[in-house]
């Protein structure tokens, strides 16, 4: 076998991230890789591309024993699942950059890779610009991970970029994204949390080896972020991210969680804006080290397809390595939450919830209690999910069971809150 062999690319979807793919394949001619098929499901779009490559049936692209890698960068999770796990028993390569369908079948995914013995890659379904899993799956192979914490979502970074820098309000900085192509028509996905919480699925596999379906963590998104809590996170020298967050604890198991957080002006995280992805991650012989990138847009996210499919010409495969080469770990909800709550009327907030209170504030519109809450608790209620209410993590926010009893508790009777 040569050192270099020759790709015959069949392309599914041509979007932005289609289209994208398009036209830095045209600049790369030393790829060594052509586009053969491009399958699209409106045939009378006009698209920037000679007509003859397009096709709307997908066996065209499938079933062609010329064509050995199949990119799918399409936005319907169930057909892309059909596309890759065809593509992979039929002996083809698969690049993908669907994080919704990876999160959701990642088990049956890692099988059919290790039934087939072919490469699935998608390094574009998470952070865009960042080679975050190639970096865990080699740099940090042997390495002892202690946190990994990230933006992840261009489009939630963008709108708090602008509620925090320009005073929009929420929907001001919404329709703004919109108008820049970093948020969708419908940006539910995005603005609720769950396309951060579908890529810190699949990363937590190649960080820590843990293998959990979506509805196994916490998370939340920004939908309900005020320009108040933006004001109170200014007057402390904070700003308000959604990040990904996990944290070995030490029993050796791990914590983790998609929410709000604030993020103080001295880390890493507090430089990140508008459409770009942070990523902060530390470890035991290298200390933490940061990756900064692009986390939206077209030729971003082209460029990560583009260096999958690169290394699909040394048949390159993730090893899975944390999984399958160290002893995986698991995840743990037993620890405790710092956060902060702020909400319009006090009955909105059950007392019970909290194992202590550290700040409690009445203003004029909203009022906003820091505290400690169960991350269990959490994850088996809603009220902190309501209009109205916003949940934002606080700084330093993991504290485990051993530690509680160096904090001072006291109720929220004795606070004279209620």
């Amino acid at each position: 076998m040569s050192k270099q062999k020759k790709l015959i690319i069949g392309l599914f979807g041509f979007g932005v991230v289609g289209e994208g793919l398009y036209r830095v394949l045209q600049q790369t001619p030393s790829l060594n890789a052509s586009l053969k098929r491009v399958c699209i499901k409106d045939p009378a779009k006009n698209r920037n591309a000679p007509g003859n490559l397009f096709t709307t049936n997908k066996n065209e692209l499938l079933n062609d024993p010329d064509i050995n890698v199949i990119v799918e960068v399409i936005d319907d999770a169930k057909a892309a699942f059909d596309i890759v796990k065809t593509a992979l028993l039929n002996g083809k390569d698969v690049v993908t950059a669907s994080k919704k369908m990876i999160a959701e079948n990642l088990p049956a995914l890692l099988e059919l890779q290790n039934q087939t013995g072919r490469s699935l890659l998608y390094e574009s379904a998470a952070c865009t610009s960042i080679p975050v899993i190639r970096n865990l799956e080699e740099y940090y192979d042997n390495d002892l991970l202690h946190s990994i914490k990230a933006i992840v979502n261009g489009s939630t970074n963008f709108i708090l970029t602008k509620m925090f820098e320009d005073g929009l309000d929420f929907k001001q900085s919404l329709l703004l994204a919109q108008q820049c192509g970093f948020a969708e028509s419908d940006p539910s996905l995005d603005i609720e949390g769950y396309d951060a919480l579908n890529k810190w699925i699949f990363l937590l596999t190649h960080a820590y080896g843990i293998i959990e379906n979506p509805e196994a963590l916490l998370f939340n998104g920004i939908q309900h972020i005020q320009q108040e809590d933006a004001a109170v996170a200014k007057s402390k020298n904070l700003q308000i991210k959604l990040v990904a967050q996990a944290q070995k604890l030490k029993n050796g198991n791990v914590a983790a969680f998609v929410l709000p957080q604030f993020i103080p002006a001295d880390d890493h995280l507090s430089f990140v804006k508008n459409e770009y992805n942070g990523v902060v991650i530390e470890s035991g012989f290298a200390d933490k080290q940061f990756f900064y990138g692009k986390g939206a847009g077209s030729l971003p996210t082209a460029s990560a397809v583009l260096s999958d499919i690169a290394a699909l010409r040394y048949e390159y495969k993730y090893e899975y390595k944390k999984l399958y080469h160290h002893t995986p770990h698991n995840l743990d909800n037993s620890i405790r939450l710092r956060v902060y709550v702020s909400f319009e009327k006090t009955d909105i907030v059950p007392r019970e919830e909290f194992d202590w209170v550290e700040e409690f504030h009445v203003h004029e519109k909203r009022q906003y209690i820091i505290g400690g809450i169960s991350l269990e608790r959490l994850k088996s209620t809603n009220w902190w999910r309501e209009p109205g209410t916003s949940l934002i993590v606080a700084p330093d926010p993991i504290v485990e069971d051993m530690e509680i009893r160096s904090l001072k508790k006291r109720s929220l009777e004795l606070a004279g809150i209620f």
